[in-house]
This record gives structure tokens, C-alpha cells and sequence, in this order.
């Protein structure tokens, strides 16, 4: 979840939709982390750092499920997970060292071109398909943030993009990642 952008999510699972329910109620923002190794199977050990998001969309679907739309806020250090009776799991942020989160975006300097044909590449290697025509009418800024979010990148590779300071150095993250997931299907790196 990155300051800005929107993130449509499907949420079915029970504890997720009693979440919802009390957020609804609530201040509507919810904290999104990733797990990493360690803890339990139950409660495995949060990410250092996740991103908040506003519910700016709420639809209850025939069969129970709820589509969202979150649009970010800011992200967050975990400074503390809060014990709570809820199922699903509670915590306490520190939004400071992301003050620059809640300042307007600006467009960012790069080579879109050589982006898309890394992207093209890659996702041709992952059979992803794309509406490149989105993709070229895009600002650079949207472009890098929702590819960020939404691209088939693995939970590591999405934590180093959540955490580079800006969208600036959130790019040249990307771009490295393409190049490493290319080499790795070819026969030496993308230039």
C-alpha cells in the first residue's frame, strides 16, 4: 500500500471481513504488513515496515465477500503489536519517518522506455498480460507506485519496494529487479 495510489482488494477470509466491519465503524484507514520468516503459524512475525490505507470503497458482494478499494495514505514503522480479543491482528504505528508520504506526489525523472520493455519482457516470461496502452498514458509516478503494489513481484522484492524513500529511488529498485529476474532467463543482464 504506497501514499496515493489505490489498491482494489476481494477480502473473503472471516477475520478480514470482522475487520472490516469494525474499520467501517472506525477511523476507515487499516495498516497493511507482510509477514517474514519467523514466529508462529499462527502469529508469524510481521515486516518493520507496511502502508495505510483509507476505505474509499465498500461493496458486499451475493456470497459474502467484500471488494474495497483502499487509496494510501502513508506508510508506517510497527512500533508494537497491541493484544486484543479481535481475530485479526492489531498494532500501533509510528507515520513519522514517513512525513514526506503525506506531501503531493511529483512527477519523477526516468526512462520510461526502457521500463516498459523490461516490463514487457518480464511479464511475457511470467505470462502476464497488460494493458500497455494504460501502461504508456500512465505518469511515470503511477506507473512505478501501482506496479509497486500490483506486479507478480515476490514478497521480499515488494518490501524493498515499499521501503525506498521515494518514487524516484522506488524506480531504479524496480528496474534492478527486472533486470535480475530478466538475467536469470537469460544469458547475462538487461542493458
Amino acid at each position: 500500500m504506497l501514499p496515493g495510489e489505490f489498491l482494489p482488494l476481494n477480502v473473503f477470509e472471516p477475520r478480514y471481513l470482522n475487520m472490516l466491519d469494525d474499520v467501517r465503524q472506525g477511523s476507515g484507514h487499516i495498516g497493511i504488513i507482510q509477514t517474514r520468516q519467523g514466529g508462529t503459524p499462527d502469529k508469524p512475525t510481521l515486516s518493520r515496515i507496511g502502508g495505510a490505507g483509507r476505505l474509499v470503497h465498500f461493496d458486499e458482494t451475493p456470497d459474502g465477500r467484500y471488494l474495497i478499494t483502499l487509496k494510501g495514505v502513508s506508510r508506517f514503522v510497527l512500533t508494537e503489536e497491541l493484544e486484543t480479543p479481535t481475530p485479526y491482528r492489531v498494532a500501533r504505528p509510528d507515520y513519522t519517518p514517513f512525513s514526506q508520504d503525506l506531501e503531493p506526489r511529483s512527477e519523477i525523472e526516468g526512462d520510461r522506455g526502457r521500463l516498459v520493455q523490461m516490463l514487457q519482457a518480464w511479464f511475457q516470461v511470467e505470462h502476464v498480460a497488460a494493458d500497455w496502452e494504460s501502461v504508456g498514458a500512465a505518469p511515470l509516478v503511477t506507473l512505478v507506485d501501482q506496479l509497486s503494489m500490483i506486479a507478480p513481484f515476490a514478497a521480499a522484492e515488494k518490501q524493498k519496494l515499499l521501503e525506498a524513500e521515494n518514487s524516484a529511488e522506488r524506480l531504479v529498485t524496480m528496474e534492478t529487479i527486472l533486470a535480475e529476474h530478466l538475467a536469470g532467463g537469460a544469458d547475462g543482464p538487461v542493458q
